[in-house]
């Protein structure tokens, strides 16, 4: 794989996550108790033995570069090849964010990237994956183009690409969907093709007014390329939207998921913190949950997911809920299907409550 250049866009489409994205793009919310949602497909890239990795860069891109930084952590900091960052070039005609164009406006650098193929893939996925596979499948099976998707086990309402093929992986058909009915085939918005073929998608397709790479540059030329797609039958989520991150989230507290997602292949990568171990006092009581280190518990954690540096007061309770870092919840407060972003303060004795099926989301840095 050390002929494949990776790129991870992070342009994506933020409208239904919003409480959790003012400040920051899907790629780097928190996820699992210490990661980042980028961390899974950058870790992917590497583990698969791709080491030259560009990440294009989204308009609120500072939570991105304090994560990944020089890419040490995925052993991407290197004197050639290895992490690039990819940033959107300011348009004075043209002020509004489009994928399309900053690969376009970085052309350069991917055309003359020396690597034969280019393995493209959002962020908002969340899975465990050798490309190796899908690289053997691509030459074998002669493709310009693999689409890699999952059959989906369940009906859900969310945008998705949903796609259809033949018994021996040829897509017949591609489309934009709002709900995603038991047993259709899911995109998991990750691509490998030749870089003539990127490159001259990127061109086309931009040239004649195009915004989006899939919508733009694949499903408008469909026909004129020979696509395929390669079913990944692991453990996979997305996260389109608040209900997404929070189910997905919650599917962690299954043992079975966490060891699916992050036993059975390679590791998972994150940025590296030095934190105390969490600190269990006289009366904390905590069942099924994720605790991170620098935690201080001496309430009740149920069901529920604690980032680093959280404190849970005496008297205090959290049941099915997300708290990220730097959160306090004070004395005798209840929180119950939750999720509070970074540095929430929960006063004494407040009460909060969302639905099991749609979590109350508390913004970053509040104090209620």
């Amino acid at each position: 794989m050390n002929h494949v250049l990776g790129l991870i866009n992070l342009q994506e489409d933020n409208s239904l996550i919003r409480e959790i994205t003012r400040e920051r793009p899907i790629a780097t919310i928190p996820f699992a108790g210490r990661y980042r949602l980028i961390d899974f497909i950058l870790s992917n890239m590497v583990n698969s033995g791709i080491i030259n990795v560009g990440i294009l860069l989204p308009n609120k891109s500072n939570s991105v570069l304090n994560h990944i930084r020089s890419g040490k952590d995925w052993d991407l900091a290197r004197r050639h090849e290895g992490l690039f960052y990819l940033p959107p070039r300011y348009d004075k005609n043209n002020n509004s964010q489009s994928e399309l164009r900053t690969l376009y406006q970085n052309i350069d650098f991917i055309e003359h990237s020396g690597q034969d193929y280019v393995l493209l893939s959002s962020s908002h996925t969340v899975f465990n994956m050798d490309f190796n596979n899908v690289l053997r499948f691509h030459q074998n099976t002669g493709a310009a183009i693999t689409m890699i998707y999952y059959t989906n086990s369940n009906e859900t309402a969310a945008p998705c690409t949903v796609i259809q093929t033949k018994d021996n992986g040829l897509l017949t058909d591609i489309a934009s969907r709002h709900v995603a009915y038991k047993g259709s085939n899911i995109s998991m918005g990750v691509c490998l093709m030749s870089l003539k073929t990127f490159v001259d998608i990127i061109r086309y397709s931009y040239e004649r007014g195009g915004t989006d790479f899939l919508a733009d540059g694949i499903m408008r030329v469909q026909d004129k390329y020979n696509i395929y797609g390669y079913q990944y039958t692991g453990y996979v989520s997305t996260v389109n939207s608040i209900i997404d991150y929070y189910k997905a989230s919650m599917q962690l507290l299954d043992p079975k998921i966490w060891q699916k997602l992050f036993l059975e292949n390679s590791p998972i990568y994150t940025m590296v913190k030095d934190d105390v171990p969490a600190q269990y006092k006289t009366q904390a009581k905590v069942h099924n949950s994720l605790i991170s280190n620098g935690c201080s518990i001496e309430g009740s954690v149920d069901n529920s997911i604690l980032f680093r540096n959280v404190k849970i007061e005496r008297g205090a309770t959290i049941k099915n809920s997300i708290i990220m870092p730097g959160c306090e919840i004070k004395e005798n407060s209840l929180i119950e299907n939750v999720i509070c972003d970074k540095n929430v303060i929960i006063n004494s004795q407040k009460w909060l409550k969302g639905a099991k099926n749609y979590p109350f989301v508390i913004e970053k840095n509040t104090v209620i």
